[in-house]
């Protein structure tokens, strides 16, 4: 979990770099992510880096905190609403600060954990592993919100490889979610690093594949660029049908932005 927990620290960072020099008018600016402001993407970063580290300290509390929640919203979009009200409400300082302390104890939690420990979570258990990825695959994909709508186009780092590895396990619960008929075999993945390396994933001989580089993949696979705005290569239906609904997230159906909806010219 060391590893991992470093990775995430250095995401947390790159982020908190991105917005600690913000002043209030451009912590109220839209993002292309359904019109979010910057403000309420930290603040539902904080909300459920608060609700990860309750899930590690007790299965009771976080069934408290998740009944508690429900109380106020039931549907996914009130559930959002409701997660990002807390922070909307602090100030813009206030909210930097909750959000840095958050962080700062769920990496300490995470760093105690068994790689494979159990944790609850808003639907099945997740390895504490999964958990900790599913947090730095957050962090970026609402962190390239941020650097979208403050026009920054952002470097690919080796942090990337876990984003990746969620990407490519997620591919039969992309088709699953939305209740259509998984494929066969898991396409491949051939994607480039962002130093040069090569990352493999799956039988590269295989019909279907994605290659291209890890960076535009981790953008589709957050649903954060429509493949068609990326350079990837799609080869195959099963690759093609996979790249158009790829879902690395929780939750329920979503759809990936309409080409050319969020391109930085």
């Amino acid at each position: 979990m060391k590893t991992l927990c470093k990775d995430l620290t250095e995401e947390y960072d790159a982020l908190d770099d991105m917005v600690s020099i913000l002043d209030h008018d451009e912590w109220m600016k839209p993002t292309p992510f359904f019109g979010w402001t910057l403000k309420e993407e930290i603040s539902h970063l904080a909300y459920f880096d608060r609700a990860a580290r309750i899930s590690i300290s007790s299965k009771d509390l976080f069934e408290a905190h998740m009944n508690e929640m429900l109380k106020h919203a039931s549907t996914y979009d009130e559930i959002f609403d409701y997660a990002n009200s807390e922070g909307m409400a602090m100030d813009d300082q206030d909210l930097l600060a909750w959000w840095r302390r958050e962080r700062h104890d769920l990496i300490i939690a995470y760093v105690a954990l068994e790689p494979s420990q159990k944790l609850s979570w808003y639907g099945p258990p997740m390895s504490a592993r999964s958990s900790a990825t599913a947090r730095l695959m957050e962090t970026w994909a609402h962190g390239q919100d941020i650097a979208d709508a403050l026009s920054i186009k952002r470097k690919g780092t080796p942090r990337l490889k876990h984003i990746v590895h969620l990407g490519f396990s997620t591919f039969a619960w992309s088709f699953i979610n939305r209740n259509l008929p998984v494929p066969e075999k898991n396409a491949a993945l051939i994607l480039e690093g962002p130093t040069g390396e090569i990352w493999t994933y799956g039988e590269t001989e295989s019909e279907n594949t994605v290659r291209g580089s890890a960076f535009d993949f981790c953008l589709v696979v957050t649903q954060r660029r429509h493949v068609n705005d990326t350079a990837l290569i799609v080869e195959g239906d099963a690759a093609t049908n996979w790249m158009n609904i790829a879902q690395a997230f929780a939750g329920p159906p979503e759809d990936p932005p309409s080409p050319g909806l969020r391109v930085i010219r």
